[in-house]
């Protein structure tokens, strides 16, 4: 009998074990699966920086001054969100092409590098709601303008890659050669040295660009339909991206954007453009 009472014994104590056990393992699992998100809201403010992704050499949305002080309407919607997130920002410099796998290796928490809302995009990252609206433009020289894309066909065309102009002239028009750079830097310097017949971009920045460059004009100022640029997290981060669309709804609200385009873009665009071109207002 005593033996009996203690084989019972043990056999309860060893269930009492396994339960433990597999509580612990539960706990585990879920402090793990917090863990595995480096870039929740949580996260960040435990961390006290915001990493974001931006420009650094695309005037006036993110660039570096003559004085090493990185500036640009980005820019400040960066600085923005970190201060009402109580934290400190630090800035990732990206080229079109690397936004996404910035984002999925985790080396950023955030894009804000004049990221362009697509369909195929949104299959890799998740997008919060847009801040700004822009479309395809096209910049040649004055001399010998291109005012209509038919003008392209068997000429060069350069485009920075991973962006929607890229995607649109890849799709839209195979008989235009493509000449695809890495940076900004690069394709304008590409088109001031005469490679190529033109270049595409979002128009609002090429405005920007030919003020400062007379020699050029946008002759085609409008190419495929209106787009949006918005903020992008990682694919599956819900924590930061409720957050980031509520900032976005509050900044529309109390006016922050109208005034970073007064300080940011207005100084940089000629009178082809206004703010209600730019920004979204709801």
């Amino acid at each position: 009998m005593k033996k009996h009472r203690s084989l019972v014994s043990g056999l309860i104590s060893s269930f009492v074990l396994i339960l433990v056990l597999a509580l612990a393992g539960c706990g585990n699992s879920s402090g793990s699966s917090s863990s595995s998100n480096p870039s929740s809201v949580s996260a960040i403010k435990k961390n006290g920086t915001i990493k974001i992704a931006v420009f650094g050499d695309l005037p006036p949305y993110g660039w570096v001054d003559k004085n090493g002080n990185r500036t640009g309407y980005d820019v400040a919607l960066a600085r923005q969100i970190a201060k009402d997130l109580n934290v400190k920002v630090k800035f990732v410099q990206v080229n079109a092409n690397n936004r996404v796998d910035a984002l999925k290796s985790n080396k950023v928490d955030l894009v804000l590098a004049n990221f362009t809302v697509t369909p195929e995009r949104k299959q890799v990252v998740d997008f919060a709601n847009p801040y700004m609206k822009v479309s395809i433009g096209v910049v040649s020289p004055k001399k010998n303008p291109i005012t209509n894309v038919n003008q392209l066909k068997g000429k060069s065309l350069i485009v920075n890659k991973g962006t929607t102009a890229e995607n649109y002239f890849t799709s839209k028009y195979k008989d235009i050669s493509l000449q695809k750079y890495d940076s900004k830097t690069e394709q304008f310097n590409a088109l001031k040295n005469g490679r190529a017949a033109a270049l595409a971009d979002d128009n609002s920045y090429l405005y920007a660009w030919v003020k400062n460059h007379p020699d050029y004009t946008v002759g085609i100022k409008t190419l495929g339909p209106n787009q949006y640029i918005a903020p992008a997290v990682k694919k599956g981060n819900q924590s930061l991206l409720k957050w980031v669309n509520k900032e976005i709804t509050k900044l529309n609200h109390n006016g922050f954007f109208k005034k970073d385009y007064n300080e940011n873009l207005k100084p940089y665009f000629g009178s082809d453009i206004t703010a209600e071109d730019i920004i979204i207002t709801k």
